[in-house]
């Protein structure tokens, strides 16, 4: 089938005209072609059980197992590899993860050797206002660098700390540290290369604890504050979509940084997520 694609922007694309839970051969290959070309992709209207969601995921390859939730959860029960993301309580405690606050701009899982290469969101409880999430093209992101801010970051080694997960929690079994030479984490290319677009981008990961890699503090921090003032001052690199219930959004984790807005704690927010797993970031 042919698909109907529709950009959203900055980054992505939406796919109408599809459920998931029939899609022949074919047009998956076209669906994997899109989200290599368009990085983001939004499917609107999707009735997914556990069981089709796992298996839609795994057509992009083998899945990682949910983390471990900062309230010691790590996932739907009987399914390992779905993690869920609420703020919902039962009897007192969090059913998932992230809470209700901002989840600030980053990479999942960005502090492994060998970071999932997509995720995808499932939204299934949705609050009124809020909550929404925005994507950043980090293709672009270095192609509209400062051309002097760029040439000192090549061959450069950038830490990806893992104390903090993106909701400023700390992950469980670490002992927090906001010294990032010392904080647990992976150092990856700042610069790195797509290896499926063979395009180059800017791969950062979050702010919070990150360290260039032998420069001293200060310097470091300096350079890392004139990146990301690059980056999230031009709304021209982002997308920000407005869930639904029935959404599933498939994004490329190796070239795309995520946020998202809070909302209010007494609304109800309940999202499924899977993860593909990927491969060492390359060296541009």
């Amino acid at each position: 089938m042919a698909l109907r694609l529709e950009s959203t922007g900055a980054v992505g694309a939406e796919l109408r005209g599809i459920d998931l839970r029939h899609i022949d051969e074919q047009t998956f290959e076209s669906i994997r072609r899109a989200w290599i070309d368009h990085s983001v992709l939004l499917f609107r209207d999707q009735t997914l059980s556990n069981d089709e969601l796992v298996d839609f995921s795994r057509r992009f390859g083998s899945l990682d197992r949910a983390p471990e939730q900062e309230n010691g959860r790590c996932c739907v029960e009987g399914y390992p590899e779905i993690y869920v993301i609420s703020n919902v309580l039962r009897d007192g405690v969090p059913i998932g993860s992230l809470g209700a606050g901002e989840a600030v701009w980053h990479v999942d899982m960005s502090f492994l050797v060998e970071p999932p290469m997509a995720s995808m969101l499932y939204a299934i409880e949705i609050p009124p206002t809020g909550g929404d999430t925005s994507f950043c093209n980090m293709y672009t992101a270095l192609e509209t660098l400062p051309p002097e801010l760029r040439q000192r970051l090549h061959g450069m080694g950038l830490k990806h700390d893992a104390t903090y997960n993106s909701g400023g929690f700390v992950r469980k079994g670490v002992q927090p540290t906001d010294d990032p030479r010392k904080s647990p984490g992976t150092v990856h290319p700042v610069i790195a290369r797509h290896p499926e677009s063979g395009r180059e981008l800017l791969y950062l990961g979050r702010r919070r604890n990150a360290w260039l890699v032998g420069l001293d503090l200060p310097e470091s921090e300096a350079l890392l504050d004139a990146i990301w003032a690059h980056v999230e001052h031009r709304p021209d690199l982002s997308w920000t979509h407005h869930w639904r219930v029935g959404d599933l959004i498939l994004w490329d984790n190796r070239c795309t940084m995520h946020r998202r807005d809070a909302f209010s704690a007494s609304a109800r927010r309940l999202m499924h997520r899977t993860q593909i797993k990927g491969k060492p970031v390359l060296v541009a």
